[in-house]
């Protein structure tokens, strides 16, 4: 019977690790799109980002006008890097941060948000712990033989 469990597992192995640089780079442009679309809504209405920074947001430790600057620059070029695969861990991992900041800043997301940002805080973690994959600029310009996309 175990011998049964083991060849199953086997058979989905061989299924889905071809698949795996595509889930890779699906969850890099989902998350990318995401925070980077939020960036533009805010630079494209800043009176309203910086009323929200100072009177809605609660950003602990920095000056309201540091956080609405440097939270839409984070919102507007770490996705860019992740969108390339380029620095992915590093660029992944400072956007994992900021989601968790942007959850403790707004209250208001516990209520209607905070499920969205719990998915996009897993999808990020899987290019913090698994890198960008094989179809992506860190592998372009990396030491490490290439391999097909089905190996």
């Amino acid at each position: 019977m175990l011998n049964f469990f083991k060849q199953i597992d086997n058979i989905a192995q061989r299924i889905t690790d071809p698949l795996i640089p595509l889930l890779l780079l699906f969850t890099r442009l989902w998350v990318a799109w995401v925070f980077f679309k939020s960036g533009m809504v805010k630079y494209s209405s800043w009176d309203s980002t910086l009323y929200l920074f100072e009177y809605e947001y609660q950003v602990p430790l920095i000056p309201w006008q540091f956080a609405a600057y440097s939270g839409t620059a984070a919102e507007l070029i770490l996705p860019v890097f992740l969108a390339l695969g380029l620095f992915t861990r590093p660029m992944a991992l400072a956007l994992f941060v900021f989601n968790i900041i942007a959850v403790a800043s707004y209250p208001l997301l516990w209520e209607k948000g905070f499920y969205d940002h719990q998915l996009w805080g897993m999808m990020i973690l899987v290019n913090v712990f698994w890198g960008a994959g094989m179809i992506s600029l860190d592998r372009l310009i990396s030491n490490e033989p290439k391999q097909s996309l089905l190996e």
